[in-house]
């Protein structure tokens, strides 16, 4: 009785692995469509980092002034480190910005892959 069974489960389930096999081989893959970018609220947001960087940068600048002043050398480091991070994540947002966008600004979305 235990015998059939299991030969019934087992085979129940080599026809369901079986078949969901070859429904997955039945099913073709469509290509994703490109990458949409709004040119001109990506430069509208650019615009806004470049407000809040040239906002932050000269206090920045200032603390790790300071730091240094005061002898607090490995907090002027991580200051400058961080500085150099915002700076370097600002010119590759602009890369990217340029990338998509590479006639300036223009007045709808542009493919992009």
């Amino acid at each position: 009785m235990f015998a059939k069974l299991l030969t019934g489960v087992a085979l129940t389930g080599a026809v369901a692995l079986g078949s969901v096999g070859v429904a997955s081989a039945a099913t073709t893959s469509t290509p994703t469509p490109a990458h949409q970018v709004n040119c001109t609220r990506a430069e509208a947001r650019l615009s806004a980092l470049e407000t809040k960087v040239s906002t932050w940068l000269p206090k920045a600048q200032a603390r790790e002034a300071a730091a240094s002043a005061k002898g607090r050398t490995q907090r002027a480091k991580n200051i400058a480190n961080r500085i150099s991070k915002v700076q370097a994540f600002e010119t590759k947002v602009e890369g990217k910005v340029a990338a998509a966008c590479p006639g300036g600004s223009t007045s709808g979305p542009t493919a992009t892959s």
